[in-house]
C-alpha cells in the first residue's frame, strides 16, 4: 500500500504502490476514489483520479487493485444510463438520495442480483470455437443478446434456466482444464476487442435523411465527423442517426456536452419510440453521460467505455452505431490533464499525441466477420461531434478528426439561422465512401442513381457560381438557361435537401422515395431546358402547376409512392402541352 505525495486537481503523484502496473485501477484515500495510473517513474506513480480530489492530502493511502479500468458486459445493459467510467447514474442516485454523485460511492455497472431466462444453444460434448454463440438471453423486447464463448474447447455442460450473471452457465474443457462460463465478461477499455476479420466498407448506412444517404453516404462500419459552432443542429442530426438508421443497437457518449443539452438527450431518449418496433429506443440503446461539470479525467475515459461496449454486440453479429458528443470537450480533459503532467504541449496546448489517439479511436470502427464457426457479421460505426470554438474548423481537433474520417458533413451556421436543416453545407461536405457504394445504389436502387447526383451536385455547384454574377447585377440579367439553372438548384435545395426532423412523415426518406424525388427534380430541369431552347418564355414554365407538386414530394407518406413516381410522366405531358400551346 502506497500513499499520497501530490495533489494537482484531478492528478495525484503517490509512492511505495505494491504491485501496480501500467493503466491499473487504483484506490486513493479514505474515500477509496477510483484512478488509473497513467505514468510510472520508479517507484512513483501518477494517477488519473476519476473523482473529485478536494480535501484529499499527502499521506493518505493508495492501493492497487491490480486490475486495469474495465468494463462489465452482460445482459443488462441496454436501457442503461452511465457515467463516463461505467458507474449507473440511476444506481448511485438510490445509494446515494442525491441526483449528485457522492465521492467515493461504488455501485456495480449491471445488477448482479437479477436473474436472466439463459436458453441454451450449444449441446453438450460438442466442440465450440472461441465466438461461439453458447446461448441467448431476451434482454429487451427487441434484442436478443448472445453469449460467446471464450476459448476454443469441449462443452462438458451447458443447461437452460434462469441465472444471475455471475452464476456458471456452462463448463468448457480446453487443453485438459475446466473453466466455467458465466454470463458476465470483463474487457480492458483501451483494447480493441478480436475479430476476424475486417471487412470493405461497401454497404451504406441507411440514415433516411437525403442529404446523406443520396450525396454523402456514410458505410456501416464507417466514420463520420461533423463538426459545426453551437446550435447549428449536431445534437439533432445524431439523435436522427440514432432514431432512424438501419443499426440494431445504438450507444450515445455525452462526453463532457454542457448539463443543459446532456439533461436533453437524458430526457426525450426515453421518450423516443423506435419506428421500426413502436417500442421505446431506449431497449436497443446505451448511453454514456459525461457534463462538462463532471470530473476532466472520467470525460476522457468515456470514449472508451463506449466503444468497448459497442464492439461487444458488434461481435454477436449486430450493426452498432456510436454517437460521440463531443470529441473537443474530449480532447479538452485530455489537455487538462497534460497540461497537469507537465507534459510538452502540441499546438493550440493540446497534447502532442491528440492525433494519435484521435485515430486510435476512430480505427476501432469497422464491418467485420465475427469470431466464431458461423458466418456473423456485425458493425460498429462511429459518428463523431465536434465543437470547434468559433466554429472554426482550421484547430487541431477538427483537422485531425477529418485526417481520419471519410465522410466530412459541414455544419453551417448560416443555414441554420435561416432554417435550413439539415445544416450541412451541400458544396463543403464529402464522402469519401461515395465511389465504393456506387455499386450497391446501382445494384439496389437504380441504374440511373449516380447519374442522378452527379447532374444535381452540378447543378448546386453552377448555383454558387452565377450568385456571384446575380449580386452583382441582378437575376434579370442573366441568360434564360441560367435564371433556370437558379430555379431548379433552388428546387434541389428547398424540395430535396430541406428535411424537417420533427414532421411525422419528412423526418425519414428512404431510398425509393430519395431516388424519385431527385428524378422528378433533374427531369423537370432537362424538360425545361428544351423547353427555352423551343422557345418556351421562361416565366411560363416557372408557373407551371407542377413546380407545386413537386414541392410536396417530400410530405408524401411511403405507403403513397406511387403518386410521386407518376409524376415523373405528369411533368413529361404538362411540358408537352405547353410546348403546343407556344
Amino acid at each position: 500500500m502506497g500513499k499520497l505525495v501530490k495533489i494537482s486537481g484531478p492528478v495525484v503523484e503517490a509512492e511505495g504502490v505494491a504491485n501496480a502496473s501500467m493503466y491499473d485501477v487504483v484506490k486513493v484515500g479514505k474515500l477509496e476514489l477510483t484512478g488509473e495510473i497513467i505514468r510510472m517513474i520508479g517507484d512513483k506513480v501518477t494517477v488519473q483520479v476519476y473523482e473529485d480530489t478536494s480535501g484529499l492530502k499527502p499521506g493518505e493511502k493508495v492501493e492497487t487493485t491490480g486490475l486495469p479500468l474495465s468494463v462489465e458486459l452482460g445482459p443488462g445493459l441496454l436501457t442503461s444510463i452511465y457515467d463516463g467510467i461505467q458507474r449507473p447514474l440511476a444506481g448511485i442516485a438510490d445509494k446515494s438520495g442525491s441526483a449528485f454523485i457522492a465521492r467515493g460511492v461504488s455501485v456495480a455497472p449491471l445488477d448482479h442480483s437479477r436473474k436472466w431466462d439463459f436458453d441454451a444453444v450449444a449441446k453438450s460434448g460438442s466442440r465450440v470455437k472461441k465466438g461461439d454463440v453458447l446461448g441467448t438471453v431476451q434482454e429487451t423486447d427487441l434484442i436478443l443478446h448472445k453469449i460467446l464463448a471464450p476459448m476454443e474447447g469441449e462443452v462438458r455442460s451447458v443447461k437452460s434456466g434462469r441465472y444471475t450473471i455471475d452464476e456458471t452457465v456452462a463448463v468448457l474443457e480446453s487443453g485438459g482444464r475446466s473453466h466455467e462460463v458465466s454470463m458476465l465478461k470483463k474487457h480492458f477499455v483501451r483494447k480493441a476487442l478480436e475479430v476476424s476479420e475486417k471487412l470493405d466498407p461497401d454497404i451504406p448506412l441507411i440514415t433516411g435523411q437525403r442529404v446523406v444517404d443520396t450525396f454523402f453516404p456514410i458505410a456501416k462500419g464507417g466514420t463520420c465527423a461533423i463538426p459545426g459552432p453551437f446550435g447549428s443542429g449536431k445534437t439533432v442530426a445524431q439523435q436522427q442517426f440514432a432514431k432512424w438508421s438501419d443499426t440494431q443497437i445504438v450507444v450515445y457518449i455525452g462526453c463532457g456536452e454542457r448539463g443543459n443539452e446532456m439533461t436533453e438527450v437524458l430526457t426525450e431518449f426515453p421518450h423516443l419510440v423506435d419506428p421500426k418496433s413502436g417500442k421505446p429506443l431506449m431497449m436497443r440503446t446505451v448511453l454514456i453521460a459525461n457534463t462538462s461539470n463532471m470530473p476532466v479525467a472520467a470525460r476522457e475515459a468515456s470514449i472508451y467505455t463506449g466503444i468497448t461496449i459497442a464492439e461487444y454486440y458488434r461481435d454477436m453479429g449486430y450493426d452498432v452505431a456510436l454517437m460521440a458528443d463531443s470529441t473537443s470537450r474530449w480532447a479538452e480533459a485530455m489537455r487538462e490533464i497534460g497540461g497537469r503532467l507537465e507534459e510538452m504541449p502540441g499546438e493550440e496546448g493540446y497534447p502532442a499525441y491528440l492525433a494519435r489517439r484521435l485515430a486510435e479511436f476512430y480505427e476501432r470502427a469497422g464491418r467485420v466477420r465475427c469470431l466464431g464457426s458461423d458466418e456473423r457479421y456485425g458493425s460498429v460505426t462511429i459518428i463523431g461531434a465536434v465543437s470547434p470554438p468559433g466554429g472554426d474548423i482550421n484547430e487541431p481537433v477538427s483537422q485531425n478528426t477529418l485526417r481520419v474520417t471519410k465522410v466530412y458533413l459541414a455544419l453551417e451556421a448560416a443555414l441554420a439561422q435561416r432554417r435550413h436543416f439539415p445544416a450541412f453545407h451541400w458544396l463543403r461536405s464529402y464522402s469519401l465512401y461515395a465511389q465504393t457504394l456506387d455499386k450497391w445504389y446501382v445494384q439496389n436502387v437504380s441504374s440511373d442513381w449516380v447519374a442522378l447526383r452527379t447532374e444535381a451536385m452540378q447543378l448546386l455547384q453552377k448555383e454558387a457560381e452565377l450568385q456571384e454574377v446575380v449580386q452583382l447585377v441582378g437575376p434579370d440579367a442573366l441568360p434564360e438557361k441560367e435564371q433556370m439553372v437558379l430555379t431548379v438548384a433552388k428546387m434541389i435545395r428547398e424540395d430535396f435537401l430541406q428535411q424537417s426532423a420533427y414532421h411525422e412523415i419528412d423526418t425519414y426518406a428512404s431510398l425509393r422515395k430519395q431516388y424519385l424525388m431527385l428524378r422528378n427534380v433533374i427531369k423537370f430541369h432537362g424538360r425545361a431546358i428544351s423547353a427555352i431552347d423551343l422557345g418556351v418564355q421562361l416565366k411560363r414554365i416557372v408557373s407551371m402547376p407542377v413546380r407545386e407538386r413537386i414541392a410536396r414530394m417530400k410530405e408524401t407518406p411511403e405507403e403513397q409512392l406511387g403518386q410521386i413516381e407518376s409524376l415523373n410522366a405528369q411533368i413529361d405531358s404538362d411540358f408537352d402541352a405547353l410546348g403546343q400551346k407556344e
